[in-house]
């Protein structure tokens, strides 16, 4: 199994989403935590398994709700550099990763 960590952005993302449903309800937060736990879990088991979107850059969808991670992985690490609901535009997230990163792609 891959350890993971989140890009300090994404991390804020996740919290503010939590944030979010947890005014409309609690138990909603509860879920939504629980799916995107559920989503790493299964990134971390098997990081190859969603296609890669640009680059090395691959997204995985969390059930129930209309998100999604976006994450590269290397040697037994999974990087997650956002946690974005998906009517946001596409590649807000392209600046994290830096110019370097960028480049192998």
């Amino acid at each position: 199994m891959n350890q993971y960590g989140f890009h300090p952005e994404a991390s804020l993302e996740f919290t503010g989403a939590i944030d979010f449903y947890a005014k409309i309800n609690p138990g909603l937060a509860e879920a939504f935590i629980s799916e995107v736990e559920d989503a790493i879990f299964v990134v971390r088991q098997s990081p190859e398994r969603w296609r890669a979107v640009d680059g090395e850059v691959r997204r995985s969808l969390v059930d129930r709700f209309p998100y999604g991670l976006y994450y590269t992985f290397s040697d037994h690490f999974v990087t997650i550099w956002a946690v974005t609901h998906l009517s946001r535009e596409p590649r807000y997230w392209d600046e994290r990763m830096g110019k370097s990163f960028r480049s192998r792609s």
